[in-house]
């Protein structure tokens, strides 16, 4: 039943399209910018990650916050 709330959900979809664009993969995150795989994993996941981790992936990959996430709206109740 929806109340008329709106809820807001992060994806990463944009992290994933940046990372093409500059032929980076999951391995340069590891590897040159010490992001664990467990991290990989949540990002992969759409799961929340901290704000240490959205700043290592700019500066890693020369960006700003829209490239690597989005924030959406959603309009359906949990």
């Amino acid at each position: 039943m929806n109340s008329g709330r709106c809820f807001f959900v992060i994806s990463y979809e944009p992290l994933w399209q940046t990372m093409e664009r500059l032929g980076a993969t999951t391995y340069t995150l590891q590897v040159k910018g010490q992001i664990s795989s467990s991290t990989i994993r949540r990002l992969k996941t759409g799961q929340s990650v901290s704000t240490n981790t959205i700043d290592a992936l700019c500066k890693l990959l020369n960006c700003g916050l829209t490239d690597v996430m989005a924030f959406l709206p959603d309009e359906q109740t949990p």
